[in-house]
């Protein structure tokens, strides 16, 4: 068995004599590094005929910038007849571009392909349509009856109920929150009618507006909309909070 003991010159900080060059390899399209070795005696042309076939960026257009151990641009590869060893380093980031290339990553003005409500719920193909078939989840006649009950239930409670009055919700898990009625009706956010309501506290979700349009006025987190059937109105006084040291 033979041993070969190779004697590597570093000049300028420039790996000379290496037999192959440790590069990774990164791009726009892949910013995750590939660690790949590259023969030293190849010119910059071959390398990226190679880096075409790693990273999918046309040869003819590629752009190649180098990058060192604390990611920081050290330079670029422009000439494309240069020896890899007279002009890389080894154990270096080279990252890929190609100007010429589509950003799959920005979607942003890809058109889309958009179904309205009705035109979904005549398709047959899609999960909607398979719970349908198989009565699962709101398809199925149990739940849709509970729906039904807690809808109607939801309606006639609304009815009893006018802005202004003092009232208590009771949400799942949720302790019982007091506040005023500032909306009673339908909205566009959801189906059925709900009840808008400003706490005393700060305990709700948003300020009366919901997906851009505004129900009702208060401070920020003070306004949340509940299900009428979660909400008891009546002689319900702000909660005093007395400190310990008071009586």
């Amino acid at each position: 068995k033979q041993w070969y003991q190779r004697r590597v010159a570093i000049t300028a900080g420039i790996v000379t004599n290496p037999d192959f060059l440790k590069l990774s390899i990164t791009s726009a399209v892949s910013p995750m590094a590939t660690e790949k070795r590259f023969p030293s005696h190849i010119t910059v042309r071959e390398l990226k005929g190679k880096l075409e076939m790693i990273t999918g960026a046309s040869m003819n257009s590629m752009k190649i910038e180098i990058f060192n151990d604390l990611n920081k641009s050290i330079g670029k590869l422009t000439d494309d007849d240069a020896i890899l060893k007279n002009v890389l380093p080894s154990d270096v980031r080279l990252h890929i571009t190609d100007p010429t290339a589509a950003n799959f990553q920005d979607t942003s003005a890809v058109e889309k392909y958009e179904l309205s409500k009705e035109e979904y719920d005549q398709k047959e193909d899609t999960v909607q349509a398979f719970k349908k078939r198989n009565k699962l989840g709101r398809f199925n006649p149990e739940v849709q009856a509970k729906l039904a009950a807690q809808s109607e239930e939801n309606k006639e409670r609304a009815s009893k109920m006018s802005i202004g009055d003092r009232c208590e919700a009771r949400t799942p898990k949720q302790p019982p929150r007091r506040g005023q009625v500032m909306f009673v009706g339908e909205v566009e956010f959801k189906d059925g009618h709900w009840v808008g309501i400003k706490f005393d506290e700060p305990v709700g979700k948003h300020d009366g507006v919901v997906e851009g349009k505004r129900y009702f006025k208060c401070e920020n987190k003070y306004g949340a909309f509940c299900q009428p059937r979660m909400v008891e109105v009546g002689d319900f006084p702000p909660e005093m909070d007395f400190s310990d040291d008071e009586i």
